[in-house]
């Protein structure tokens, strides 16, 4: 089982999963983060600010749904989807609405050892806000150029990276007045997600050179993420996550090896970006063994 106590990390926590480019699966890493913990013994809320895609709320009232159904306790967490309608806000109602999501992580704060937020892909005040109030700011991408192209560019002839992009900029910005305001720094994780066994190997050096790179200009810990799997996507109606009891009645059908294998991959992934360290989920690692 995934540990991660007080000592170690300091409560309350925030746990951000940002990205300007949609489609690099933040909803779905988010509320893996947000199960992990829960199954950790923690207390943990969360946050969705893309309230016209709605992916992290859906995944959560699914999960709600299918607890019922099969009768089991699956364990959720303290849910709230955040009005974010911000293409007319003026002034005060901008102030008003970050005035609301400090008020509103403050709360929360009081009662839960973590936050975890998922943010829209897109740029405006809110997400802004919550990049400087992260202790934890995790970014996945997809294995490509075209989601590398959101921390920087590249040169087109020898791909060598010429330059930062918006996003990163975006976040050095948040992380400077977090530093400035608190004199706390935040722990910034890069995963490429999405991996492939069938792409290019070229193309996956040159992008793993490009990230480890811009990890040391940007100062973020760069780390592999998730192979491509239909499992995932399998679990989205459901509400469940790779973390959850690997049999027949929580699953709705019988477990496989691509199960338990994507059940070990997450494990990894979350020891890394939870604990700064892989190999730390043993418990689970031999359960999975065990349904195989």
């Amino acid at each position: 089982m995934i540990q991660a106590t007080s000592s170690q990390v300091g409560y309350p926590r925030i746990i951000v999963v940002g990205n300007e480019k949609g489609g690099s699966g933040k909803s779905t890493l988010a509320i893996h983060i947000a199960i992990a913990l829960l199954k950790a013994g923690e207390s943990v809320a969360t946050i969705d600010l893309d309230s016209r895609q709605k992916s992290f709320t859906h995944y959560i009232e699914s999960r709600r749904s299918w607890a019922e159904r099969v009768g089991r306790d699956l364990g959720i967490p303290t849910h709230i989807c955040l009005d974010g309608n911000l293409d007319s806000a003026n002034a005060d109602e901008r102030a008003a609405r970050c005035k609301a999501l400090t008020e509103t992580v403050a709360d929360l704060a009081q009662s839960r050892n973590y936050i975890v937020i998922d943010t829209p892909g897109q740029d405006n005040f809110l997400v802004r806000l919550v990049h400087a109030m992260a202790d934890t700011l995790v970014t996945p991408l997809n294995d490509s150029f075209v989601d590398f192209d959101v921390l920087g560019s590249v040169d087109p002839t020898s791909f060598a990276v010429t330059g930062t992009s918006h996003y990163a900029q975006l976040v050095e910005e948040a992380r400077s007045q977090r530093q400035l305001l608190e004199n706390t720094a935040t722990d910034w994780i890069v995963l490429r997600n999405r991996l492939s066994t069938f792409g290019s190997s070229r193309n996956k050096r040159l992008v793993g050179e490009g990230l480890q790179e811009l990890s040391q200009r940007l100062n973020f810990r760069y780390v592999d993420g998730l192979a491509e799997r239909v499992i995932f996507r399998e679990f989205y109606p459901r509400g469940l996550t790779a973390v959850d009891d690997l049999d027949e009645i929580t699953l709705g059908t019988r477990p496989t090896m691509s199960h338990a294998t994507a059940r070990l991959e997450m494990e990894n992934l979350l020891s890394a970006i939870l604990l700064g360290a892989r190999g730390q989920c043993g418990d689970m690692a031999a359960e999975n063994r065990d349904a195989a």
